[in-house]
């Protein structure tokens, strides 16, 4: 197996899937885009929180690297 798709297969996913960012960037307002965002949503108020549950309780230094990225000033 290459060492390229060893890399991709190792990899996992942050907060989207590789198909959500299809889906999102697509302009057209289709059923699968609208069930994309409901399931991207239901990960943001329901898994992300308890993940930051656990990382605060675990692992504090990653839940400030969580927070230096996703709250970064623009």
């Amino acid at each position: 197996m290459c060492a390229d798709r060893q890399t991709k297969m190792a990899r996992t996913r942050a907060l989207l899937t590789e198909r959500d960012r299809e889906l999102l960037s697509e302009e057209d307002g289709s059923n699968r885009r609208y069930q994309a965002i409901s399931e991207i949503r239901s990960r943001i108020t329901e898994e992300l929180s308890t993940d930051v549950e656990v990382l605060e309780e675990n692992h504090p230094q990653l839940l400030e690297e969580l927070r230096e990225i996703v709250c970064e000033d623009d």
